[in-house]
């Protein structure tokens, strides 16, 4: 398939239900997550590796506080940088962390079907290792936006973290809540008279499934086979079916991320 245009016979709406934009604009949304989603690890984990002698002080472990893994972090980077840890160091650190496997696979075809997907990262880890890890690989330009917690280094050159947002959502960490993340970027696309036939989900972890209730008849759920996205997600199925109104399709390689896009352009 070379391009992605409405088949005739077919209706050209919206997930909800509006006319669609202009040809030659994307019609599926497409969002993935970072850590253990697009890279192989935890990049907080593999962050480690820039420390000296590879691990953090108990004394800094030991402030850790559940929900509040960003101010955690923030006193991370600040410790990294009072042992002179240089933002170089940092990025290579980033820029060798692995790809799950078969990633290369579907950002290969995700290439070749520009014109069908507008794709999107939103991730609770810093923009400074989002960007890094993506332009180390070279496929930085497949992403329209990157979400992220802010990051990058301060005047005296060392590298700083901040909170994305603030919120109310009870289940998200306090500095990051992916469905309010994700409605207003497509509240934010819709004003500019883009309007997503599909939106298409690739996750792993507990808080990409607070996003799901966005989801609507047509749209897939891409969780990490045995992470907690996809766990999460099978005991909503079991608890309350209504809430979930996509389809879910678990993968263990990315490949079969992109076998199930192609068969849904194929209908196309």
């Amino acid at each position: 398939m070379n391009g992605c245009f409405p088949v005739a016979g077919l209706r050209c709406l919206s997930r909800d239900g509006t006319k669609m934009a202009e040809p030659g604009t994307p019609r599926f949304l497409l969002v993935f997550d970072f850590d253990e989603t697009i890279v192989n690890e935890n990049s907080d984990d593999s962050l480690l590796r820039a420390a000296p002698g590879q691990k953090l002080p108990d004394s800094l472990r030991a402030t850790y506080r559940e929900g509040f893994y960003n101010e955690y972090m923030q006193r991370v980077f600040k410790y990294l940088g009072d042992e002179g840890v240089k933002p170089q160091d940092v990025r290579e650190v980033y820029e060798d962390i692995p790809l799950t496997p078969g990633m290369t696979d579907l950002f290969q075809f995700l290439n070749k079907q520009s014109s069908c997907f507008e794709i999107i990262l939103i991730s609770d880890a810093n923009t400074f290792g989002v960007e890094s890890s993506l332009r180390a690989t070279g496929y930085r330009g497949l992403f329209r936006s990157i979400i992220s917690n802010p990051s990058g280094p301060d005047g005296h050159g060392i590298l700083v973290l901040s909170p994305f947002h603030s919120h109310n959502c009870p289940r998200c960490p306090s500095n990051m809540c992916k469905h309010k993340v994700l409605s207003e970027y497509l509240r934010e696309r819709a004003r500019d008279g883009v309007h997503f036939e599909h939106l298409f989900y690739v996750g792993d972890g507990a808080n990409d499934f607070c996003p799901m209730g966005l989801l609507s008849g047509g749209d897939v759920a891409f969780p990490r086979r045995g992470f907690p996205m996809h766990r999460l997600i099978q005991e909503a199925l079991k608890a309350e079916p209504p809430k979930f109104r996509g389809s879910m399709v678990p993968w263990e390689s990315a490949t079969e991320v992109r076998g199930h896009l192609q068969e849904i352009l194929k209908k196309c």
